[in-house]
């Protein structure tokens, strides 16, 4: 087994990984190592210490953002006046995972099993805390029942990859209009 790590060095890396992902979102898996580095205020070689390749760094914050998002779900719940507002909230930290995510396949081109076992680890924490807060909605009469976690999360992600070099392309909006078309009032004519 290998060495637990001590408390401030967990931290440290925490701190790396939500910066990485701050960048990340901004400027893509590509990002400079240095702006990484700016973000967390550490030195470049504290990154590599920690993450010896980008690779390593990219599968680190995939895995820091999705339980990020999986812990978010049960908390949004008790914070907010409704379950609608708990997805909604959660949605948007969802997408902001997506926006990471689609950099990390060209970062893992050489080890698609690797991407896989991502993809599966991806569905099996945040498809049942969707599942969670979606049930949550229904029983509030927010939203109409029969809308099934996988399908929430797939149609967000395409809606996400839809924008590549297009300014005009807003997907927050679309994901909007969607969350809007969940209403328990939308009969399927409004779909």
């Amino acid at each position: 087994m290998p060495p637990r790590k001590r408390a401030d060095a967990v931290r440290n890396e925490q701190t790396l990984l939500a910066a990485a992902a701050e960048v990340f979102v901004r400027s893509g898996v590509d990002a400079p190592i240095r702006e990484i580095a700016a973000e967390a205020g550490v030195g470049m070689g504290t990154i590599y210490r920690h993450f010896p390749t980008r690779a390593d760094l990219v599968v680190a914050v995939y895995r820091h953002q999705v339980e990020a998002c999986a812990e978010a779900g049960p908390a949004l719940l008790s914070e907010e006046d409704s379950p609608l507002a708990a997805l909604r909230r959660w949605v948007d930290l969802f997408v902001d995972f997506l926006v990471t995510k689609h950099g990390l396949a060209n970062a893992l081109q050489s080890d698609s099993s690797g991407f896989e076992s991502l993809h599966a680890y991806f569905l099996d924490r945040l498809g049942p805390v969707c599942g969670e807060l979606l049930d949550a909605a229904v029983q509030a009469g927010e939203i109409r029942e029969g809308i099934q976690p996988y399908e929430l999360m797939r149609g967000i992600g395409n809606l996400c990859i839809g924008r590549g070099d297009d300014p005009r392309y807003d997907p927050r909006r679309l994901i909007t209009l969607l969350l809007n078309g969940l209403s328990a009032g939308a009969g399927p004519g409004d779909r």
